[in-house]
């Protein structure tokens, strides 16, 4: 069939159903995995160490802003005093403390100052403070508040300010975005369909705005609880250029394309995998990275990766920007057994384990949501028959759309950093490049743990992220006693130990593991029996 007949097809088959995925959802490609596949927007279910499908937020993990001149956006939590969040029981003060000092890292300008209910009702001099930020609040951010008095005051506090939110609070607190009032009586998913059937404009996207915060909030992780804040900055107070990708350009994606990727976009309307993973991905938030990437693992194909290599990575059909975030400042280890760091001690520490066992790491936990979560995340990190060259192999499970438990398996070239302990990773994911920076943050000099920290971007999908994994030669805990020094190495991270998500390494069975001959392993770092490490 001659190019200008696949036009035809693609325009008469294809450009109806290309345009829906297209208007409903930002074109979400899938992108790496890090210790296993990718990991962000605020992480809604993607993936890192196969493609990562980073979410158009985070996962907004760790995304660069652009500076505004713009006044400060103040928003303001009032939380229940000693009330336990879904984050492993943390006190939602300290989620939302810690969720205050992540929207720095977005952009300076964004204020969050958290209260607790307490000064409320002990009517002291921080009950007085309350009520003057309240007067100068963009937003009010409530979480957890069910004490009668609180809600009383609350009421009568918050009645100039345009934007009230309610979370898993008291039914008679009211809710409002850009001054329009929410009724008090919903229940269910956060604000639930408060807009009924009203069809104006204003009143679709803010029905849109509450979807997509309610499926966000109800992933219970700090990425998400950031994004819920980002999304709803975005659309009541001030752009936040983060979410500039979080819909594609339309039409104009649509001619590119078709004019550029014409043959590409007709090899995936005709393979029904390929069509698969469209439809699917259509069905997905553009911000749940777990969900688009799960459509990815089950529909993969060669169509697939030629599609998007075209679309995105040739040709940047959505028009999207992404740079590898620059915060958090995590400092690498500077010192192994007593000596300075070198980068082949530094090296020598990523392959780990491997010749003593099959691979260098398993990873225990993990900090993105969307990236950290799968199976059996085995590491494998080598030296190349090229001299000076340094690859990294993760291996991971995947439960698919039909409920099969795959293996997953992407290649990363490592290149070393400025300094010893920091390394520059890439890879072709599914047709897109991810760029990736990492961080040895510590080893343990028996190497039982290790904790590596990474920031990333996949350019064309407008995609950044940033997460950690914690990991072990058998993808155990470490001993409970060592517990104080990965506490100490996740600070140097600014990351909370309730942040972390725990690997299943229950049912790890047969995983492709192997790396190619002719390949080193340690040059310098001697390698005990694991046999032989106490426990």
């Amino acid at each position: 069939m001659s190019l200008n007949l696949q036009l035809k097809f693609v325009e008469a088959f294809g450009f109806k159903f290309l345009h829906n995925a297209l208007s409903i959802n930002a074109f979400t490609f899938p992108f790496h995995l890090h210790t296993h596949s990718s990991l962000p927007f605020p992480s809604p279910a993607r993936t890192h160490t196969g493609p990562r499908f980073r979410p158009l937020t985070t996962v907004f993990s760790a995304v660069k802003a652009e500076q505004s001149s713009a006044p400060p956006v103040r928003v303001v939590a009032v939380v229940g005093h000693g009330a336990a969040s879904p984050l492993q029981s943390a006190s939602w003060e300290q989620v939302m403390l810690h969720t205050a000092k992540r929207l720095k890292w977005v952009d300076e300008g964004y204020e969050l100052l958290v209260f607790t209910d307490e000064c409320i009702v002990s009517s002291g001099q921080m009950s007085v403070r309350l009520q003057k930020e309240l007067r100068d609040a963009d937003m009010l951010v409530i979480i957890a508040v069910t004490n009668e008095k609180s809600v009383g005051w609350i009421n009568n506090n918050s009645k100039t300010i345009e934007n009230v939110i309610c979370l898993d609070s008291s039914s008679d607190l009211k809710n409002k975005l850009g001054g329009y009032d929410v009724p008090s009586e919903v229940r269910g998913s956060i604000f639930g369909s408060f807009f009924g059937t009203s069809q104006s404009d204003k009143a679709k996207e803010s029905y849109e705005v509450v979807q997509t915060v309610s499926e966000a909030w109800d992933r219970h992780n700090s990425d998400d609880i950031r994004f819920c804040l980002l999304v709803l900055i975005n659309a009541y107070i001030r752009p936040v250029p983060v979410l500039n990708n979080l819909r594609a350009k339309g039409f104009s994606t649509l001619n590119c394309m078709l004019r550029n990727c014409g043959r590409q976009v007709l090899n995936c309307l005709l393979d029904p995998n390929c069509r698969k993973a469209l439809q699917c991905l259509n069905q997905c938030s553009p911000v749940d990275q777990v969900c688009n990437y799960r459509c990815i693992a089950s529909y993969e194909s060669a169509n697939l990766e030629a599609f998007s290599l075209c679309v995105l990575q040739k040709n940047n059909c959505l028009e999207l920007e992404a740079e590898v975030p620059d915060k958090p400042c995590v400092p690498p280890m500077i010192k192994f057994r007593g000596q300075n760091l070198s980068y082949e001690m530094a090296e020598d520490l990523f392959v780990g384990w491997l010749g003593s066992l099959q691979w260098s790491w398993r990873v225990v936990a993990g900090q993105n949501p969307a990236y950290d979560q799968f199976p059996c995340q085995y590491q494998l990190f080598y030296r190349g028959k090229a001299k000076g060259s340094f690859w990294y192999e993760p291996v991971f499970q995947v439960k698919t759309f039909e409920g099969q438990m795959v293996w997953r398996r992407r290649k990363y070239r490592v290149r070393r950093g400025k300094v010893p302990g920091t390394f520059y990773f890439s890879v072709l994911d599914n047709g897109v490049v991810s760029n990736e920076f990492w961080t040895i943050v510590d080893v343990a000099e028996n190497l039982s743990w290790g904790l590596f920290h990474y920031h990333g971007a996949a350019r064309v999908a407008g995609q950044s992220y940033t997460g950690a994994v914690l990991v072990s030669p058998d993808g155990a805990f470490p001993s409970e006693r060592e517990r104080t020094e990965i506490v100490g190495a996740l600070d140097k991270c600014e990351i909370k130990e309730w942040e972390l998500f725990n690997v299943d390494n229950c049912s790890c069975i047969d995983p492709p593991l192997g790396i190619p001959e002719g390949s080193s392993l340690h040059s310098i770092v001697q390698i005990e029996d694991p046999k032989q490490r106490p426990v």
